[in-house]
């Protein structure tokens, strides 16, 4: 017959009253103290951790996007007012963005007072000279490029009483309430052959009165026409572009 031995353990730490009785006596070394094991702490994920301010500056809109983290309130926080911020700089920069017709009694309002940060170019004509018509087909190409800029066209006797027509089509550039330019016919522009860009490298020889708003903290006249130059090279890549795929279509 199989000899089988049963071996009672009493939970960890517990004692009995003769155990208890021996200890005070000094007959049995003190009860240890019952094991705990530390508190849990999950190692630091470094993605996890708050995102920082500078480290959210450091980033364009599509690398937040990507390392957008749904559980982290205060990257949340930052991530939503760096692009309120934008959002309010895209509304302040994209003000204007076509040719704006004026009367007499609208130009004081409209031209003089504008805030001193906008640049206006103001277009004199009359309907029926050809010449007028050509040089604002180019300003609304421009104020749809440059939309931080304010363009406005009123009617030449009216901003002018008794201004020849020999001098139409007439531009003036406005800033800060002031006249920063006068632009007499389209001879200055081309002539015949005036093109917005021609119109806008003329207009900013002196001003960066054409400001697209992304020229960043180098608003000066020299980033302006860099900006343009690099528009018009754009414009003449897509235009052959287009007419490589007309070709290529109709073979």
């Amino acid at each position: 017959m199989a000899d089988y031995h049963f071996v009672y353990k009493d939970v960890e730490g517990a004692s009995t009253q003769w155990d208890d009785i021996q200890r005070k006596l000094g007959n049995l070394p003190p009860k240890p103290e019952p094991f705990k094991p530390p508190p849990f702490v999950p190692a630091e994920d470094p993605d996890l951790q708050p995102k920082s301010k500078a480290w959210i500056d450091e980033r364009t809109v599509e690398e937040l996007e990507d390392d957008l983290d749904l559980d982290d309130d205060r990257f949340l926080e930052e991530y939503r007012k760096k692009r309120l911020a934008e959002m309010r700089e895209a509304v302040r920069i994209s003000r204007f963005g076509s040719v704006v017709p004026i009367s007499g009694s609208d130009f004081v309002r409209e031209v003089s007072q504008a805030p001193p940060d906008v640049w206006v170019v103001v277009f004199l004509y009359k309907d029926g000279i050809p010449d007028c018509g050509i040089l604002l087909r180019c300003l609304e190409e421009l104020a749809t490029r440059y939309p931080a800029t304010k363009f406005v066209k009123i009617i030449s006797t009216d901003c002018i009483p008794n201004y020849p027509d020999r001098n139409l089509p007439t531009i003036l550039v406005y800033n800060n309430g002031a006249v920063k330019g006068t632009y007499v016919g389209l001879h200055q522009f081309g002539a015949q052959r005036c093109t917005p860009e021609a119109v806008a490298l003329t207009l900013c020889q002196s001003d960066p009165v054409l400001n697209d708003g992304q020229s960043g903290s180098d608003p000066s006249r020299q980033a302006v026409i860099k900006g343009i130059r690099k528009k018009f090279i754009e414009k003449v890549v897509t235009e052959h572009e287009d007419k490589q795929d007309e070709y290529s279509s109709d073979e």
